[in-house]
């Protein structure tokens, strides 16, 4: 039976710490540059419908280290940007490629997508959720702290797709996660409730503020991201305004921990969210981060294809 990867919350615990393990040694065999073409002759379509650097390129090269090979594809190239509909579209995909990752606006559509694929469909981002981004980042959160359960993340800003994936991904894993956002920017509270509940099974901790100081006090994590989403440039301005007290900075790292790391997922708009003495500062794991996305595709796409 086929597996999809919509969200963090479909894989247990359990297989999410199978992922870490995996990514930690298929990172390790790069490095001594052992071949593991472990994918040999499987095919990886990728339908982006918006822009991406680290999520197109480390896929890509993931597939292509582990033996296989991907097509990239936008709606543009293809009948779906003459109205074919996606559920002929993902039956023919299925018959031509072995899994496929899809970018796109509408978390809804990559539902309709999973619903006729015969193949694992896997999100590469929607407005709802970033799971590929979340499941890396707990490679670095283990890697630089050496565990999971009880580390404290501080997430300050928009309560946007990363944060979605961020709660149900501290929830999952024991973490205690603090969000700071703006009042009518906060994460949706439905997926905030969905990431208490299973915190209680898990004993982690979830909570939403407003005030970045009390957030990121005592922090292990500290995590931002942009303030203004792709999709969203009509509200940039008005969001530079709403958002000026949410910037990671010298003086709100100083209320976490002495040793907290520094985590964005990237893009960056140095200045805003995040000053440049912050992103080049040794506290900053930001392109540790960056280089684990393919480590975690190589054994999220093995899971997901073996």
């Amino acid at each position: 039976m086929k597996r999809d990867f919509l969200t963090i919350c479909d894989f247990t615990t359990k297989e999410i710490d199978s992922l870490l393990i995996r990514a930690k040694e298929l990172k390790s065999m790069q490095k001594n540059r052992i071949e593991h073409p472990a994918l040999k002759g499987r095919t990886l379509g990728l339908l982006f419908e918006k822009q991406s650097t680290r999520t197109r390129i480390s896929f890509e090269v993931a597939i292509i280290q582990s033996g296989g090979h991907s097509i990239y594809l936008s709606p543009n190239q293809i009948q779906m940007g003459r109205g074919e509909e996606i559920g002929d579209t993902a039956q023919v995909f299925s018959r031509y490629l072995d899994a496929i990752v899809i970018r796109t606006y509408s978390h809804h559509k990559i539902e309709e997508w999973a619903q006729y694929s015969n193949i694992p469909v896997i999100n590469g981002l929607t407005d709802r959720h970033h799971p590929c981004q979340v499941v890396s980042d707990m490679l670095t959160i283990m890697e630089k702290k050496g565990r999971l359960r009880g580390i404290r993340i501080a997430y300050v800003g928009d309560g946007n797709n990363v944060a979605h994936s961020l709660i149900e991904g501290a929830a999952a894993m024991g973490m205690e996660i603090r969000l700071a956002s703006p009042k009518g920017y906060e994460p949706d509270k439905a997926i905030a409730d969905k990431g208490r509940r299973l915190a209680k099974e898990t004993g982690a901790i979830v909570e939403i503020l407003q005030e970045p100081h009390d957030a990121v006090r005592d922090a292990d994590v500290v995590y931002t991201d942009v303030w203004t989403s792709m999709g969203q440039e009509g509200e940039e301005e008005n969001r530079k305004g709403i958002f000026r007290g949410y910037q990671i900075n010298r003086e709100l790292m100083g209320r976490a921990k002495d040793d907290a790391i520094i985590m964005h997922c990237l893009p960056a708009h140095r200045g805003e969210e995040i000053t440049e003495e912050m992103v080049e500062s040794p506290q900053s794991v930001i392109f540790d981060q960056a280089e684990n996305r393919l480590h975690m595709q190589k054994a999220l796409l093995e899971m997901l294809l073996k």
